[in-house]
């Protein structure tokens, strides 16, 4: 990552900063399967997510590998309809070594479909991954993603990432750190309105990349049970993962103006 994307970074960082302050909550990025999507929590919403990541074989020294965690926290803190800001934290464990460093931040600002015209689709941008450990956990990957429902077809996504160079690398250690983010999602009101299905993909042979697909259950309006799978792009690296993921919607009341 060059030194003016680190600045970006930061930038980015003291905007959420500043918008959080008020209010006392912190964030996981709102994904698809693996990707960041477009979505950004409401205002006055405290998202809370459980992630088990599973990995499904041994890793690249033939060791079999811990299931990692995730629990995760997302606030929706800007009180506009047509521009959201969601900021936030992850505590991850199961990375051996890197568990002494388990706090990851996260900010995605968005504009939703159709929101300031009619045909102007989902737009995001944000950072993700910013360790607190210099060149161990600051992945820092940076993305803009832009989507658009197209009628019975679902929704797509298309975007674009970056992190850390000196972290974001392939098998043979070289820095293979930006790629492609692509995306399809559907509710699939045909079986039931509460079904979810998505397949997702990063293009990068770093931990990032991955083709996913899976899908979600909704047992109420703020309750949800995420089930997928994501195959690495670059197997001699990373195993298959299985990941399981519960989601929580709080209101803490505000709406959007």
């Amino acid at each position: 990552m060059t030194r003016t994307t680190h600045r970006a970074a930061g930038l980015l960082i003291a905007i959420a900063a500043v918008a959080l302050a008020p209010h006392e909550a912190g964030a996981t990025a709102t994904t698809h399967i693996w990707s960041p999507a477009t979505d950004v929590q409401k205002y006055g919403t405290l998202h809370v997510t459980e992630d088990l990541w599973v990995p499904d074989g041994p890793g690249a020294a033939g060791a079999r590998l811990p299931t990692v965690t995730n629990l995760g926290l997302t606030e929706g803190v800007l009180p506009w309809r047509n521009l959201n800001l969601e900021v936030g934290v992850d505590h991850k464990t199961g990375y051996g070594p890197l568990d002494a460093y388990p706090w990851y931040f996260n900010a995605k600002l968005g504009v939703p479909e159709d929101g300031p015209a009619r045909g102007i689709p989902a737009l995001a941008a944000g950072i993700l991954d910013v360790g607190t450990q210099s060149r161990a956990t600051d992945d820092d990957v940076l993305y803009v993603a832009a989507a658009k429902t197209l009628g019975p077809l679902g929704r797509l996504s298309v975007g674009w990432f970056s992190g850390n160079d000196q972290l974001l690398r392939d098998a043979d250690g070289k820095a293979d750190n930006s790629g492609i983010m692509l995306a399809w999602e559907r509710t699939m009101p045909e079986i039931s309105d509460r079904l979810w299905l998505c397949v997702d993909y990063m293009g990068t042979k770093s931990a990032y990349g991955t083709l996913s697909f899976g899908g979600a259950w909704k047992f109420a309006d703020n309750v949800a049970i995420l089930a997928g799978y994501a195959m690495q792009n670059e197997s001699r690296l990373f195993p298959n993962t299985v990941t399981i993921q519960a989601d929580v919607d709080f209101g803490l009341g505000g709406g959007g103006k």
